[in-house]
């Protein structure tokens, strides 16, 4: 069985980075651009999407309901990752807009633990 794919859009190169060379268990794909998060998504076929929220051109919340609107992907589970708010402030107990946020910065262990609630066998 191979690795578990997993999109990471975010407009930070170093994090995504960071992020995939961090995680080798997994295949990353790295998208900086979020206009082209959805392109990549079809063609990835990823079986999690992690988020950023804040970014320049097109925000998180948009690409997450482009992505609801492809068949092909709507059923994919998408985590959001942000700054903006932090696990405290969360009135909806790490959720936004019905989606799972984990806060930036965000601890290997604490990403680990996220991505394997979301692909368990």
């Amino acid at each position: 069985m191979g690795k578990k794919r997993i999109l990471m859009v975010d407009d930070e190169p170093g994090f995504t980075r960071l992020v995939r060379l961090t995680l080798p268990q997994y295949e990353i794909r790295e998208e900086n651009d979020p206009r082209r998060a959805v392109e990549t998504a079809q063609s990835f076929r990823p079986d999690l999407i992690l988020l950023d929220v804040i970014m320049p051109d097109v925000d998180g919340g948009t690409v997450a309901a482009q992505i609801r609107e492809d068949e092909s992907l709507r059923d994919v589970p998408i985590v959001f990752l942000t700054a903006v708010v932090s696990q405290m402030e969360s009135p909806n107990h790490g959720m936004i807009d019905g989606y799972l946020f984990l806060a930036k910065p965000v601890t290997k262990e604490k990403l680990v633990e996220c991505i394997n609630q979301y692909l368990a066998d």
